[in-house]
């Protein structure tokens, strides 16, 4: 491994691409990656020593490629596993460097994980989300609010059970509870780094795990009726829970495999929380973002 003073992130530059709307070469009225790949010499004039590019997975879409539905594919909208590989050669030929959206939260509920799920209580993907009972008189098993408004619960009239979403109802939250999906989502990451991937920017790293009771968030006493409705509650219980940190920990293990990789965590948390998913002796994130910068003067 080389020194830190010498470590490609420490001072690189990283320009983020939402590919839809970046470059489109088929006249589709969509980005896609030959257009990345075309646009890798304005790149390299810019100055810019990476690439951050986001979800570009199967998705139906509902929430812009952040409902994945193969974490091991391309969507056609963008192109193939084959003008990726194209893509990370051209851009290593060129010294610059390929960081993949990672989007290990939640799934869209057209993933065949999902599926499985959802067709049986007795189905061995079942665990892989989280479901429960509603209460006695039939509503959400506790208060989480969705991230993006309403209850983070949504009743499936198949199997008569609730299942828990921090975000859209087609964004079915996984269990990371669950051994079986660590290993699967594991295999995810070295999947793309075998492909030359120099590392990932993790979605919603602080929501990864959920208190094993999903007790009900306290009321913020801060809250008033103007503000959006995640406001209403404190969210002790569905974020930033202890156990994240040896998630963490793991994912940095599986890049520390392979040489010069960077772990970068979206994190919205006060900066004494933040710094926490440096991890112990600095094996966690390598770059949790710090998102109080934005609102310095």
């Amino acid at each position: 491994m080389s020194p830190p003073e010498t470590t490609w992130w420490r001072r690189g530059v990283i320009y983020q691409i939402y590919p839809r709307s970046f470059r489109d070469t088929n006249g589709d009225g969509v980005g896609d990656l030959p257009g990345i790949c075309r646009s890798l010499p304005y790149l390299t004039w810019l100055g810019v020593d990476a690439v951050w590019i986001s979800p570009i997975y199967p998705s139906p879409m509902a929430d812009f490629g952040y409902d994945v539905a193969d974490y091991c594919g391309i969507d056609p909208l963008f192109g193939t596993l084959a003008d990726f590989d194209q893509l990370v050669a051209e851009a290593h030929r060129r010294r610059l460097k390929v960081i993949l959206d990672f989007v290990p939260n939640h799934t869209s509920d057209r993933h065949s994980w999902f599926l499985a799920s959802r067709s049986s209580r007795s189905s061995p993907k079942r665990d892989w989300y989280i479901w429960r009972d509603g209460k006695a008189d039939g509503t959400p098993p506790n208060n989480w609010v969705s991230q993006f408004g309403g209850a983070a619960w949504t009743f499936d009239a198949t199997t008569r059970q609730y299942y828990l979403h921090s975000f859209l109802s087609a964004q079915p939250d996984l269990n990371w509870r669950n051994a079986a999906v660590q290993a699967a989502m594991l295999e995810v990451m070295r999947f793309w780094l075998d492909r030359g991937v120099d590392g990932f920017r993790v979605d919603v790293l602080w929501l990864l795990i959920k208190d094993a009771a999903l007790r009900d968030n306290p009321p913020n006493p801060a809250y008033r009726p103007n503000q959006p409705a995640i406001n209403r509650f404190l969210p002790l219980y569905n974020s930033d829970q202890p156990e994240v940190h040896e998630l963490v920990a793991r994912m940095r293990s599986v890049l520390d495999g392979y040489p010069e990789r960077v772990l970068i965590g979206e994190i919205y948390l006060p900066l004494d929380r933040l710094v926490t998913y440096y991890g112990k002796d600095l094996k966690g994130a390598q770059l949790p973002f710090n998102f109080a910068l934005l609102h310095t003067a």
